[in-house]
């Protein structure tokens, strides 16, 4: 049995110091591994239904192969990993403000290794997804202003709920509507929140994009007794 607890990293940030930690729950027999801001949870092996949901769910709504995508936020990578595991996905970037977290994958400190480090058609990109957003060159300095076929972006708790500052202008009307100019005609804006679904929400990104909805994600949590916990992707459609 491995260790009851163990800090794996720690590390200072622009935004404030963040971990890496993994915990066995004897419950549930197994080992859990968790990144914290601060004293802030940000993301658990143990719930990733929806971070899958979230490229899943945003790569069902496109047709066609050879697809390039961008995913906002690394984590501990079952976003990208998801999107990896459609073969229509040519080319994969992986955008994350703390570079800590991107060596974490380099060195094999999370679940998965260095799967998405080492694999030819991913890259993890050290930089801040919405000052890209809001620039005009957008994503990708060798290629300025290059358009994607799906933006899919686990950052903030909610559109409502922030992990700093720095993302309040892109939840609007006009961030969202900017956003895609790097999105190819017909592509996907995916947004992911720890919350059910929210018509207010989905209202926002209506103004903004040609066809917008939510996904409901529904999964069992095994720390409950298996009570159903139900938070939600956010999907717009450019035109």
């Amino acid at each position: 049995m491995s260790k009851l607890f163990e800090e794996l990293d720690y590390a200072p940030t622009p935004i404030g110091a963040i971990s890496l930690r993994r915990r066995h729950i004897l419950a549930l027999k197994t080992d859990v591994f968790e990144i914290l801001l601060g004293e802030e949870h940000l993301m658990s092996s143990l719930f990733t239904a929806s971070e899958i949901a979230l490229a899943d769910k945003g790569l069902a709504a496109l047709d066609g192969d050879k697809l390039d995508v961008l995913v906002g936020g690394l984590g501990l990578g079952y976003t990208a990993q998801a999107v990896l595991a459609h073969e229509s996905v040519a080319d994969l970037t992986v955008v994350d403000l703390l570079a800590p977290v991107i060596r974490w994958h380099e060195e094999g400190l999370v679940p998965m290794k260095t799967e998405l480090a080492d694999s030819p058609r991913c890259r993890l990109v050290q930089g801040d997804f919405f000052a890209m957003a809001a620039s005009e060159d957008g994503f990708d300095a060798d290629r300025p202003g290059r358009q994607y076929d799906a933006l899919l972006i686990d950052i903030d708790h909610t559109p409502e709920r922030l992990l700093h500052g720095g993302s309040k202008g892109f939840y609007t009307p006009e961030g969202l509507r900017a956003v895609q100019r790097f999105v190819k005609p017909g592509g996907i804006v995916g947004l992911w929140s720890d919350e059910a679904p929210d018509e207010a929400i989905t209202a926002l990104l209506g103004q903004a994009f040609d066809a917008a909805w939510a996904e409901p994600v529904v999964f069992a949590n095994p720390l409950q007794d298996g009570r159903e916990v139900t938070q939600a992707v956010y999907l717009g459609r450019k035109g």
